[in-house]
């Protein structure tokens, strides 16, 4: 976070699983932020076994804290509301009670009709706004005073952006329940921790192939495809990302840490 210039100001942390590669840097975090002053609170989601680790934190940590820390255990199907989008947890294949997330962002109004709007009688300007924020007005047309509603020049709201990341896992598109959950996404976080090379290694270890990752993304429909959980046994990504290729017609990319990506809205 420093290296990245993102500053400190973290609202909540959600763990996928409880292999120490995934968690061991929360107790340095929360040290640093009780050094820096917070006040707010933090809470940490995750799997079963969130509230023990949180105990851990908290019996650990010998900086004084000036903010309190909670732990939220998650299930499958389980939804963390926020300002703007949501967070909801969908189970994965990784031997141990696993989940991963889906950041979906609050569907954005639909398409203002400029031309409907004047030709009802609504003078640009101020009212243009209100119409556009989901707001009714009024108006005087013909000498009678008109209630003109949202929908009356507003399009079909448009969906915002969808964000998945897999966590450690076998992949999922094949399980209804969860399949139904991670669909048409903008940007796909896939495991694939594997080249297609060794995937007699990926299903003893419960992880994926980047063949497999794409497999996934072309039958769950994502626009975009990100490869991660790379083994440092590889020197190398260029089989991943043929061996993805080979099975998806999207963008694959293989983020290096610190990598800043623009996800657009779709049209």
């Amino acid at each position: 976070m420093m290296r990245a210039r993102t500053g400190f100001t973290v609202n909540a942390i959600f763990i996928t699983h409880w292999h120490a590669d995934h968690f061991l840097g929360i107790f340095g975090l929360v040290e640093t932020l009780a050094f820096m002053g917070r006040t707010d609170p933090l809470p940490i989601y995750g799997p079963p076994w969130v509230h023990d680790f949180v105990e851990s934190v908290q019996r650990i940590s010998r900086h004084t804290r000036s903010f309190s820390i909670t732990g939220h255990a998650l299930e499958h199907g389980s939804v963390v509301p926020f300002d703007g989008y949501s967070v909801s947890a969908f189970a994965t294949l990784h031997g141990i009670p696993s989940l991963g997330y889906v950041l979906e962002e609050d569907k954005r109004p639909g398409r203002f009709n400029r031309e409907r709007a004047v030709a009802l009688g609504i003078p640009p300007g101020p009212l243009f706004g209100q119409l556009q924020r989901g707001e009714s007005i009024h108006i005087t047309r013909d000498g009678v005073e008109t209630e003109i509603l949202p929908g009356d020049v507003m399009g079909e709201p448009r969906p915002g952006r969808k964000i998945i990341y897999t966590g450690d896992t076998r992949p999922l598109q094949h399980l209804p329940a969860v399949a139904g959950m991670v669909e048409d996404a903008d940007l796909l976080i896939h495991d694939a921790t594997f080249d297609d090379q060794e995937a007699d290694r990926a299903r003893d270890v419960l992880h994926s192939t980047a063949g497999e990752a794409g497999e996934a993304a072309t039958a769950l429909g994502a626009r975009m495809l990100a490869l991660v959980h790379i083994s440092s046994r590889y020197t190398s990504t260029a089989n991943h990302i043929r061996d993805a290729k080979r099975r998806y017609e999207g963008d694959v990319i293989l983020p290096a840490d610190l990598t800043v990506l623009e996800v657009p809205f779709r049209s």
